[in-house]
């Protein structure tokens, strides 16, 4: 997978469905041992719910990691619907629990996936989302001189500054996109930017800059 749609931070929603409650708690994760972890603790938080059912898309190794739990509601009315929501939507390190508190009348097959589906879709409304892509960190040293020119340098070609450190010489990090990375050492090469050293330290999943 070389890009994806996930969320910046953490949000809740909820709605009711004839006299059915559905909490829906979409989380930001980086890893399946996060989310299960996550899993764990919700369902002690609602641990007088009927059913905590779960969905998850996790980016593990540049490969898609899923899951799909119903709860103990009917068969492929809860987990696999929001699955199928998380990936039309094309999101992932993204886990979805919603929590339901019985309301005493039945929904039947059509109105729990609907009301599963609602509630995460309405948590997902509520989020803010954040575009990942396959890129690279990379250590940069520059001389005093030359930073002023080089962050005019990233901020033109859309490369993103994560960390600076100030001693003889200058030492940050940068995150871009592959591509990126080739037209910068090009112009390292060609002397167009004045760099004293780069070091490529992993390849990693980076937020895709406009």
């Amino acid at each position: 997978m070389k890009e994806f749609t996930t969320i910046k931070d953490a949000v809740q929603a909820e709605i009711v469905e004839k006299k059915s409650k559905f909490i829906a708690n979409l989380f930001y994760v980086e890893s399946v041992k996060q989310a299960e972890k996550i899993i764990q603790e919700t369902k002690k938080k609602y641990h007088d719910a009927r059913h905590n059912c779960v969905a998850y898309r996790i980016v593990e190794d540049t490969n898609i990691v899923e899951k799909a739990s119903d709860d103990g509601e009917p068969s492929g009315t809860a987990g696999m619907p929001m699955l199928h929501i998380l990936k039309s939507n094309n999101l992932a390190n993204v886990l979805v629990i919603v929590t339901r508190y019985f309301g005493g009348i039945l929904l039947g097959t059509g109105g729990l996936i609907r009301a599963y589906s609602n509630s995460l879709i309405e948590a997902i409304k509520k989020s803010e989302k954040q575009e990942k892509c396959l890129g690279n960190e990379i250590e940069l040293t520059i001389e005093y001189p030359e930073f002023e020119n080089f962050k005019y340098y990233c901020k033109k070609n859309k490369i993103n500054i994560i960390n600076i450190n100030y001693s003889e010489n200058i030492v940050c990090n940068i995150e871009l996109e592959e591509s990126k990375k080739e037209k910068l050492l090009e112009d390292y090469r060609e002397k167009h930017i004045n760099i004293a050293k780069i070091n490529s330290l992993s390849i990693k999943y980076i937020n895709k800059v406009y």
